[in-house]
């Protein structure tokens, strides 16, 4: 009955999206003053869901999860900005690096409000909430 609860592995998803393109973000600051350093981004996680097309997004953590499916290689999903450089070649703008660190968490935040809503369904169908 409860084999798939795509829900979860949605949230899941956009939790570990989100994680992996604040990692993108906080390597992005570090070199803010790397001569030559060009800003990196990832796709947005819907426009990875459109291009999947199907369930093949999703991750799974042990060969016994997700019926063996494994996800995608985020950083495939990286890309090169393409942002005006400074006169030594960085493209790094340390207000947009944080308006994109804001951005990302709400991606997270949006992702658990998803799992623990889906959970408040489960556990009200199961009489328990």
């Amino acid at each position: 009955m409860f084999t798939k609860l795509n829900v979860f592995a949605t949230a899941h998803a956009m939790a570990t999206h989100a994680g992996h393109r604040h990692a993108v973000i906080a390597r992005n600051m570090a070199h803010a003053d790397t001569p030559g350093y060009k800003a990196q981004d990832l796709k947005p996680f819907g426009t990875l869901v459109r291009e999947s097309g199907d369930a093949s997004l999703f991750r799974n953590t042990r060969s016994t999860h997700m019926h063996g499916q494994s996800g995608p290689d985020w950083s495939a999903a990286e890309f090169t900005a393409d942002a005006p450089a400074d006169p030594n070649g960085n493209s790094i703008s340390i207000e947009e690096q944080m308006l994109n660190a804001v951005d990302a968490k709400r991606q997270h935040d949006r992702a658990m409000a998803i799992y623990k809503s889906a959970l408040t369904v489960l556990r009200t169908g199961l009489g328990r909430g």
